[in-house]
């Protein structure tokens, strides 16, 4: 699966505070984890963790999916996959893995990233060296498929006679 994915973060442990009462991850956490992961990227795609402070600029989440295929319990490690899907010049869009050390998938993600500039706040365009930087990788990612879970509808399936 790993040569699937375009980008891995590092490993990340499954901490006890993040366990809920039915004794594995709670669901909350897996958007943390999520969310640890995307900042590894993002300082890659040229706003990291300094980036809102020295230019006034950040990312905030306009739409994120979680779909939940397999539980992990504390102590559990785990990396986080990303792959960036498109971008205009003010948002992106991309989906994200979690994988057990033991390499099979717990989740998965799919969202949408906006661009924001502080002052406002306002979505606003990429400044320009953001902006290679994100079609460099945008570029870099489309040599991997599209994962099948992108774009999936959302309801309840009901059997058929």
């Amino acid at each position: 699966m790993h040569e699937q994915i375009p980008f891995l973060s590092s490993e990340m442990t499954v901490l006890p505070e993040w366990i809920d009462y039915n004794g594995h991850l709670n669901m909350a956490y897996y958007n943390v984890l999520f969310d640890r992961g995307a900042d590894e990227v993002f300082a890659e795609m040229g706003f990291g963790p300094d980036y809102a402070a020295t230019c006034k600029m950040t990312t905030y989440t306009a739409d994120f999916r979680l779909r939940y295929l397999r539980e992990v319990h504390e102590g559990d490690k785990v990396r986080v996959g990303f792959q960036l899907l498109d971008t205009s010049d003010k948002s992106f869009h991309f989906c994200q893995w979690l994988i057990h050390a033991d390499g099979w998938l717990s989740a998965t993600g799919e969202g949408v990233g906006l661009h924001v500039d502080m002052s406002g706040p306002r979505v606003a365009p990429f400044p320009e060296d953001v902006t290679t930087k994100v079609t460099t990788m945008l570029e870099a990612h489309k040599a991997f498929p599209t994962p099948d879970f992108v774009g999936l509808p959302m309801g309840i399936r009901r059997a058929t006679s």
